[in-house]
Order: C-alpha cells, then sequence, then structure tokens
C-alpha cells in the first residue's frame, strides 16, 4: 500500500476553521496595521486564507515575544519545553497578548 501523505497542513481540518461570519480571504486590516516592538507578547492565531507567513500548525494557541522583523514578518521566539524556538510569522498571524 501507499502511504498518506503527510503534508504541512495535515490534520488542520478543525484547527484552521473559521466561524461562519470571519469567512472571506481578506484579514482585517486593523490586525494587519498593528506594529510589534520587540518585547511585546503576542498570541499565535493562524488565519487560514493566507498562506504566505503561515507558522506550523504545532504553534496555533501558542504565545511568544517579538524579538525583531525581518521582510515582512516578526520573529518570534517560542518556548516548546525546554526548547526556545524562532519562528518568522507575518501579523496576519498575529494578535496582541493582554499584558
Amino acid at each position: 500500500m501507499v502511504k498518506p501523505p503527510r503534508g504541512i497542513r495535515h490534520r488542520t481540518r478543525k484547527v484552521f476553521r473559521k466561524s461562519i461570519r470571519e469567512r472571506g480571504a481578506v484579514p482585517p486590516l486593523s490586525l494587519v496595521m498593528i506594529d510589534y516592538q520587540p518585547g511585546d507578547k503576542v498570541h499565535i492565531i493562524t488565519n487560514p486564507s493566507v498562506h504566505s507567513g503561515m507558522p506550523h500548525r504545532r504553534y496555533h494557541g501558542m504565545t511568544g515575544t517579538v524579538v525583531g522583523r525581518r521582510g515582512k514578518a516578526y520573529q518570534v521566539e517560542v518556548r516548546v519545553g525546554s526548547k526556545v524556538k524562532k519562528l518568522f510569522i507575518r501579523p496576519e498571524h498575529l494578535r496582541p497578548a493582554k499584558a
């Protein structure tokens, strides 16, 4: 038998689902226009309609710290167990965390 494909969006049917009123391709400008500074805490909430700069599904729902910029994306550090991962995420997939 042939093994099934295990792509980057494998098993994301329920994780990346939007509510019926949020559906559409355009992310809200109020989320894209936020300018994050180094040291800001952010929640990683993936927007499934924007494919560029999308983090892996294992980071969906995590909280990280902005370290800097790289092009249009932000460098975000996330703790996964005892490790610190450095992710490059576009602002469509970030939300400011309440301090």
